[in-house]
């Protein structure tokens, strides 16, 4: 048996985003901004995928801006919305456990001179609206945190921050990295106080390579790509066509019947973190019900090395993550792990196990099984 238990890393394609994709691969590949009928179909895929990812916000047409994923939209939202707005202030805010996509950013926007509050979170991964509170100033033009963290599934309250953020600065942008939230929640940008917003593809089984940036209108953003013009100036470059209908496509899946679907990734978490409380020395690190996301797992076994654990259930047909796949190949401590307080004899020794649409119960149960099998002779391993 296969049990792919890394969803949160990258999802399989849905077989109809798939055929979006080879046909506007094959058949309608022209240029969207070309003025034949060729150019007018490539065109129409990109108006009904952005009439379609829309719709799933209730929010206008216009304030869609389609990027190349999750990471270009955190850099265009923070690096464009920082100097576009640079005359109201110098300073911004973002938390202690961000992706590196954001954390990055950041760590340049300071280079340039910005002034960066990092705040820290609790055990379970969420900030104090308290410090929040206090750390929003006059001069603060922008302040991010992420929706879902990408290690431990925490979900941040993000319209009580926003109306917090507003409160204290009504000219203050907030910016909400929504790449592994956007799917998985009903997101209403207008109502819970969103100014930009994240997403990528294939976190919600569409293609790599693409994603979306919510801009609310009158957001002041400058454009990171010069060029032709495309995206009303905001992105210049032709625009990835099949990425952007396959993209489309997966977003008409996941919110068709979204409470059903929201409901089997949910059981799937459930009775994965029932499970693992059989197994002696694991230590679940994401918590069940609303202040954790339905597809995270985090758990940590004692006395086990994460990635060799990792590898022994790869060859099982067993595949995990060790931590954030976007930084997978710089080894170190995952500063999230840190940030929410684990025991040293844990930060070695923790794995994500994430849920998809084609994940089924007997996996899990294989999984365990597994699991069962392997930790004793691994730890027995490590203490040799």
């Amino acid at each position: 048996m296969e049990a792919y238990f890394d969803n949160a890393a990258t999802t399989r394609v849905l077989d109809s985003v798939r055929d979006i994709v080879v046909k506007a691969m094959t058949e309608d590949y022209g240029n969207p901004s070309a003025k034949h009928r060729k150019g007018m179909e490539a065109e129409e895929y990109i108006r009904r995928a952005r009439a379609i990812i829309a719709g799933t916000l209730k929010v206008p047409e216009k304030e869609i801006l389609f990027t190349s994923g999750g990471s270009e939209s955190n850099n265009m939202a923070l690096i464009g919305g920082a100097l576009a707005n640079r005359r109201a202030g110098n300073h911004l805010i973002t938390t202690a456990v961000e992706h590196p996509s954001v954390y990055n950013p950041m760590a340049y926007l300071e280079e340039l001179g910005f002034e960066i509050t990092y705040l820290p979170v609790d055990h379970n991964g969420h900030i104090s609206l308290e410090q929040l509170k206090e750390a929003v100033r006059p001069d603060t033009i922008l302040v991010s945190v992420m929706y879902v963290n990408n290690e431990v599934g925490a979900v941040e309250p993000v319209e009580e921050i926003a109306r917090i953020v507003k409160e204290r600065n009504p000219a203050a942008l907030f910016h909400v990295d929504a790449i592994q939230a956007y799917g998985k929640y009903v997101i209403r940008p207008k109502k819970q106080g969103i100014d930009l917003m994240s997403v990528s593809g294939h976190k919600i089984h569409g293609p790599k390579g693409v994603g979306f940036l919510y801009i609310r209108s009158g957001v002041k953003i400058r454009p990171l790509i010069y060029g032709g013009g495309q995206q009303g100036n905001l992105r210049s470059g032709t625009e990835n066509v099949p990425g952007v209908a396959g993209l489309g496509e997966a977003a008409r899946v996941m919110y068709e019947n979204h409470q059903e679907k929201l409901d089997r990734i949910t059981a799937l978490k459930d009775y994965m973190t029932d499970r693992l409380g059989e197994i002696e020395g694991a230590v679940v690190n994401s918590r069940k019900g609303a202040e954790s996301a339905p597809q995270i797992v985090s758990v940590s076994f004692e006395g086990v090395r994460s990635e060799v654990l990792l590898h022994a259930l790869e060859d099982r047909g067993i595949y995990v993550s060790s931590g954030s796949a976007c930084s997978s190949h710089h080894p170190g401590v995952s500063g999230t792990l840190k940030g929410i307080g684990l025991e040293q004899r844990y930060l070695d020794a923790t794995v994500r196990i994430s849920f998809g649409l084609f994940n089924r119960m007997e996996e899990i149960d294989y999984c365990i099984d597994t699991l069962k099998e392997l930790l004793p002779v691994l730890r027995r391993y490590r203490r040799g």
